[in-house]
């Protein structure tokens, strides 16, 4: 991706035979290191989809319930807490207020990056707006909601979210290349760098930001703190599809979707959206500096990743949106040139904005 991208990757597992990776461009532009296709990247929301599967694995334990409330769990720490439930939360069907979407925070944030931020403070920033809907009445993307998702991990475990996430995902499947940073900024090993260029919202700049290590991921926490690779998010999402990581009752429930358009559908954790080649499943991430997007066919055999370093923007979204669409056909095994039938061939934007995480 010539027109703006620092470094771009995709990875694409059609199913019969091995996955391909390509890359293209740096990972870090000075010095100047080439982008291979082992390179780690934050990846933003698809953080979302490993927290909802702790969860649901606590269900199928017994630990917890979907339709516990949060005031069970957290009790005193949001308004109304009674009548959300865990499910609510996990489907962005509660209605409170995404933290992200608060112009003081995001100020404070670019002001002071590297403060460590704790869950509670960024539940409070959410709290002191009023709910969108009452909880189950509409549908609103939330990180919020995946915050007191990472409490009640939290609570009903009584460890944290970072143990959770290692001993039940990270070190059963042999993601290597994953990890859940709480307050570290930097990222071990062979890594994309992230940056941000000329026009981007957050900063004013004439030249590609590294932002990197810019902001404590203490922010993001259990919305969008885990950093990953694409082979690793093509294992995680084959193991979870594949009724590896849930029973299949439960992973019944994780795909049971809130329709928000006549394409797309969102479930707990984890989203559905017809292409032009055919329904796909799984996230899509962006954090600062780092946009991510893993998609598979819905019994998890075959996978689609794409990784670029920094935010889409009018040169690199279009070129974006045209790859995407183009390597889920590739996945499916269908040869359908996206340019010439331009309808639903990516994953569409859930509602809100969702720029700074997602």
């Amino acid at each position: 991706m010539t027109d703006g991208a620092p470094g771009v990757l995709a990875l694409v597992d059609d199913g019969p035979g091995p996955a391909w990776t390509v890359a293209a461009g740096h990972a870090r532009l000075d010095p100047r290191v080439p982008l291979r296709g082992s390179a780690r990247f934050r990846v933003g929301s698809i953080t979302k989809t490993m927290i909802a599967t702790v969860v649901l694995q606590l269900v199928g334990e017994g630990t917890l319930r979907l339709d516990d409330s949060v005031e069970r769990w957290l009790p005193g720490l949001v308004p109304n807490g009674a009548a959300i439930t865990v499910r609510q939360l996990l489907n962005h069907t509660s209605g409170i207020f995404n933290y992200t979407d608060d112009p003081a925070f995001l100020g404070d944030l670019f002001t002071d990056p590297t403060q460590i931020r704790s869950p509670q403070s960024l539940v409070a920033v959410a709290t002191a707006h009023p709910p969108l809907f009452p909880p189950g009445a509409g549908w609103s993307y939330s990180n919020t909601n995946y915050i007191l998702a990472g409490l009640i991990i939290q609570a009903a475990t009584g460890h944290s979210p970072q143990r959770e996430l290692n001993r039940r995902i990270f070190t059963p499947l042999g993601l290597r290349g994953t990890s859940f940073p709480v307050t570290d900024r930097g990222i071990n090993g062979y890594h994309a760098y992230g940056y941000l260029l000329p026009g981007n919202p957050f900063l004013p700049t004439s030249q590609p930001v590294d932002v990197t290590t810019l902001i404590n991921p203490s922010w993001a926490w259990t919305a969008g703190a885990v950093i990953s690779t694409a082979a690793d998010l093509a294992r995680f999402y084959g193991a979870l599809l594949g009724g590896r990581l849930l029973s299949p009752a439960l992973l019944a429930q994780m795909e049971t979707t809130v329709p928000i358009n006549p394409v797309f559908g969102y479930g707990l954790g984890l989203y559905s959206t017809r292409t032009v080649c055919g329904t796909v499943w799984g996230h899509n991430g962006s954090v600062p500096g780092y946009n991510s997007v893993a998609l598979n066919s819905r019994d998890g055999k075959r996978h689609m990743v794409l990784m670029i370093s920094t935010e889409p923007d009018a040169q690199t979204g279009p070129l974006l949106d045209l790859t995407q669409g183009t390597a889920i056909c590739q996945m499916l095994g269908q040869d359908v040139d996206i340019a010439a039938a331009p309808t639903t061939a990516g994953a569409p934007q859930p509602a809100g904005d969702l720029s700074l995480l997602r």
